[in-house]
């Protein structure tokens, strides 16, 4: 399997030197996305023990670990053919207006096992679609407020790092409304949304949109920061 093939075993202190790499390196370029995966994965073990026991716990999130959905261009592409006011057309539009692939993500290498590994690499994936459900753009503050939703989902530590190096970039007046109207958001969306990681998107991709963002408990990001 290309998950299990990519992975690299690290002793503790070979992880605890990637994390600080890694962390330092995010924080001088946050735009080095192997870096930051590299983070989440070095210091998210825990966090990822536990989703993978609450996917366990769900008739989805079993199917999930059963069948193993990759969302890639091989599997996804259809999204791009469906009918505008439905879930995967607006997965494929948010896609498509940035010019950006399902395939770009960097593989996961630091889990330990081959089911840690899926798991970490479907929290990768699904960052996508979760931005298409909470209608967030992908300016800095758009992913610190979906990084917050996804501490809220998986209390993921890289996660709250990404936000503390995020408001640091911000300047004053996006510090501000970051603080004053998207966090408090975001936190609120985070709680108050389904478990997001016991979902099978692709199996959800031909309903409408606002069907499913109801029936997920979705809020839509406040409407001036699209």
């Amino acid at each position: 399997m290309i998950i299990e093939r990519a992975r690299v075993p690290l002793r503790r202190w070979q992880q605890a030197a990637v994390a600080m790499g890694s962390a330092i390196g995010a924080l001088v370029d946050p735009r080095r996305a192997d870096l930051i995966a590299a983070l989440g994965e070095t210091t998210g073990k825990p966090a990822f023990e536990m989703v993978l026991e609450r996917m366990k716990k769900s008739e989805e999130g079993r199917a999930i670990l059963l069948e193993r959905p990759r969302v890639v261009s091989e599997q996804v592409g259809h999204a791009w053919d469906l009918p505008e006011n439905t879930f995967g057309a607006a997965y494929a539009k948010f896609m498509g207006s940035r010019n950006f692939s399902p395939d770009d993500r960097p593989p996961v290498r630091f889990m330990e096992t081959d089911e840690l590994a899926y798991v970490a690499t479907r929290a990768r994936e699904v960052h996508d679609l979760w931005h298409t459900l909470f209608g967030l753009p992908t300016n800095l503050i758009g992913e610190s407020a979906l990084k917050v939703i996804e501490f809220e989902q998986m209390y993921l530590p890289m996660c709250m790092l990404s936000v503390i190096g995020g408001t640091v970039r911000f300047n004053e007046k996006q510090r501000s409304m970051f603080l004053k109207h998207y966090f408090p958001w975001a936190v609120r969306a985070g709680r108050q949304c389904t478990d997001l990681m016991c979902v099978y998107y692709e199996r959800h991709f031909s309903e409408d949109l606002e069907q499913v963002r109801r029936k997920w408990g979705i809020i839509p990001a406040p409407q001036h920061l699209k």
